[in-house]
């Protein structure tokens, strides 16, 4: 990464980016921050002003990675939550039933009928 350039890079342990932006202004939708001061940008960035050296901005959703085939992920720009719904009828959560066994070795079973998503706020 060259200097003025964004970057991406992940955290350890966790499916959230973040990016910085080298020499970026402290100012969003005409605002102007100050050292410290973060924001949340219409795209679900939390943002913090790292006056003189730049803007940093990570992502606020936590992206679901272990779920079963018959589902799928939703994002929601307004509120800037992800949840996991049936394919075939996506007004329904995905949840663990008799027909449909998931989890893995490395993740725990959600408990019977309980909703994945739950709790994936911010």
């Amino acid at each position: 990464m060259t200097r003025g350039e964004p970057g991406a890079l992940l955290l350890p342990g966790s499916q959230a980016k973040c990016y910085f932006q080298a020499k970026a202004p402290c100012e969003y939708e005409g605002k102007q921050f100050s050292l410290g001061e973060s924001w949340l940008s219409t795209n679900c960035l939390l943002c913090t002003c790292l006056h003189p050296i730049g803007v940093g901005c990570c992502e606020t959703t936590q992206h679901p990675i272990d779920f079963p085939d018959w589902c799928e992920a939703h994002y929601d720009s307004q509120t800037c939550q992800i949840s996991v719904v049936q394919k075939a009828n996506p007004s329904l959560p995905c949840v663990k039933s008799v027909e449909h066994e998931w989890g893995s070795a490395s993740t725990p079973e959600p408990l019977v009928n309980k909703v994945l998503g739950a709790g994936l706020g911010r």
